[in-house]
């Protein structure tokens, strides 16, 4: 399948199908379509399906699509990583198999196929110099619903609070869209919640809705006093070679195992001395704890006690996924700390 972002003439393909899975399997590859507003002199974008298992974004698009209601401003929808959302057994595959991560992809050198694609969004994106941009993706693990910015502005802020009450900001460099945009566009990643969940569809459509209809992305009259902002210092992931389970109990062959109800811990503060999992072995530490500067502060933040991986002082985690692929491939969670704005 193609990994190169075609344009389509209209959005006939969308408002023909009636579920987001026949959408999708109608779809040539990677997609782009641009719906002129009521104001034709600005333009919004809404990107999806960077991960092929975070579907509620699509089921969103389509069905704001079929509504055939005028977005407010031009409006540039794209659709990603297509080939991996349609790989048996659909929904299931965050890349293609042997592919890379395409939201660690948007910076240079743009190298193989999800780097040409990540280039080319980026090129489609600034042809419109966009006024703002969402990105719409699931969770794996239990989470309320947030968004995620490089910067703390009224902008950004005012994106997310369309479609929730927790903003994270992050200076942690990863290659994401938001990062490839900053300079761009005012852009917001957003964490709809958990994929499969149909309340996180619900938060996606509901979001969707509001950014494209309001006249103004702005600060909301009564502020951000209602919003939590957190800031995310700490990447916590396995380290290279590392192999990680999720169960009750220790798990043979693994260096590392972690309970199975771990996401429980997400946007709550973990206090001292709570247990996250086990060590395979006393000599082996299999974590890391990457600060922005690429510095490991993960002693600072565990502990190991008689196999026992323990945390050290309290922290709250972010995105804890129990899915072991992804924790392999991309990260544990990751740490915030709460902001006053």
């Amino acid at each position: 399948m193609s990994l190169h972002l075609q344009t389509l003439p209209d959005t006939r393909c969308f408002e023909e199908t009636n579920t987001a899975e026949e959408l999708l399997a109608r779809l040539a590859g990677p997609t782009s379509v641009r719906i002129p507003g009521v104001d034709s002199s600005r333009t919004r974008v809404v990107v999806t399906l960077l991960h092929g298992n975070e579907p509620s974004g699509l089921h969103a698009m389509h069905a704001w699509l079929r509504s055939r209601v005028q977005p407010r401003v031009n409006a540039l929808l794209i659709v990603g990583n297509v080939a991996a959302a349609r790989e048996s057994p659909g929904f299931g595959h965050r890349n293609l198999p042997g592919g890379n991560d395409l939201n660690r992809c948007f910076r240079p050198p743009f190298e193989g196929a999800e780097g040409r694609l990540a280039e080319e969004i980026l090129q489609a994106i600034r042809r419109e110099r966009c006024e703002a941009l969402v990105d719409l993706h699931n969770n794996t693990g239990h989470n309320p619903p947030y968004g995620v910015g490089t910067r703390i502005d009224a902008k950004r802020l005012a994106i997310t609070r369309l479609f929730a009450e927790t903003h994270v900001h992050t200076e942690l460099r990863l290659g994401s869209l938001m990062e490839g945009t900053e300079d761009d566009v005012p852009g917001v990643t957003i964490e709809a919640g958990r994929a499969g969940d149909p309340a996180a569809d619900g938060v996606a459509l509901a979001g969707l809705r509001k950014f494209l209809s309001v006249d103004e992305i702005d600060s909301p009259s009564e502020g951000f006093g209602a919003m939590r902002i957190l800031d995310a210092t700490l990447r916590v992931r396995l380290r290279r070679g590392r192999r990680v389970a999720f169960a009750e109990t220790p798990i043979a062959g693994v260096d590392l195992t972690v309970l199975p109800d771990v996401d429980r811990h997400n946007f709550r503060e973990v206090g001292s001395g709570s247990r996250i999992g086990w060590l395979a072995s006393a000599e082996i530490w299999p974590v890391e704890a990457l600060d922005r500067d690429g510095r490991d502060r993960s002693r600072e933040l565990f502990e190991s006690r008689d196999r026992e991986l323990l945390v050290r002082q309290p922290l709250m985690p972010i995105m804890m996924t129990t899915d072991a692929q992804i924790a392999a491939a991309d990260c544990l969670f990751y740490v915030v700390y709460r902001l006053e704005v």
